[in-house]
């Protein structure tokens, strides 16, 4: 919603301030990688240009639909096992493995997977921030510097919440009337949220196409408008 707020108030109805603070707009983007990477999954920022904005759009639709498959599946795995604290988990992987499945798959997807749409709307957002002429060479690569950190902590994160959840033996040596897979209606969810996933990720033109034109409207009076200014 945020990032989505920024396309649609501040470049289309504050063009000018939107232009004048856009650099510590990305500088606290930069700084919130690395908080959300440590504490959580990574955010990504978008430059101004058209690849930078298009690369926004389309992370912003990517983010969408691995936060509601990953959201989907917390709240099965809570009504089966009961339990919210990671310490407490362990060895889910035995008794559910369709969940163990679908919950690797979704992770590695918002880990920006090649051939699923995490990677290439990130890989637009890198192109648009190297390709963009209103920075230096030296924020440039100060920042993609951050962003790779990010990267690194992000992963960190995500295989240790999953080997915490899903390996070893604690929960599944523990009595528990909780413990049953995914059903049908929950694995054709998840199936009809993964397709979009693996979807942009082979083939993001179908998406860009149906952006682009709207891109290129907000960016011709974002910029006229800053020029007028």
């Amino acid at each position: 919603m945020g990032a989505y707020g920024l396309v649609r108030i501040n470049m289309e109805l504050l063009p000018h301030a939107h232009s004048i603070f856009s650099p510590w707009l990305v500088i606290v983007g930069t700084m919130q990688i690395i908080y959300a990477a440590s504490t959580s999954s990574g955010q990504r920022i978008g430059s101004i240009t058209d690849t930078g904005l298009n690369g926004a759009v389309l992370q912003i639709i990517s983010h969408g639909f691995l936060g509601a498959a990953l959201f989907f599946l917390a709240g099965t795995t809570y009504d089966r096992i009961r339990l919210v604290y990671l310490d407490e988990m362990g060895g889910i992987a035995i008794p559910m493995p369709k969940i163990f499945t679908m919950f690797s798959i979704f992770s590695m997807a918002s880990l920006a997977l090649p051939g699923m749409s995490g990677f290439v709307s990130e890989l637009i957002v890198f192109f648009g921030i190297i390709t963009s002429q209103k920075y230096l060479l030296m924020p440039k690569i100060l920042i993609t510097f951050v962003m790779a950190i990010g990267m690194i902590l992000t992963p960190i994160y995500s295989l240790s919440m999953s080997r915490q959840m899903f390996y070893g033996y604690k929960l599944f040596n523990a009595p528990n009337s909780y413990f049953f897979d995914s059903g049908p209606r929950e694995l054709f969810v998840l199936i009809s949220i993964f397709l979009p996933v693996i979807g942009i990720g082979i083939y993001p033109d179908f998406v860009l196409s149906l952006s682009v034109d709207k891109v290129e409207a907000i960016l011709s009076n974002f910029f006229i408008d800053s020029f007028h200014e």
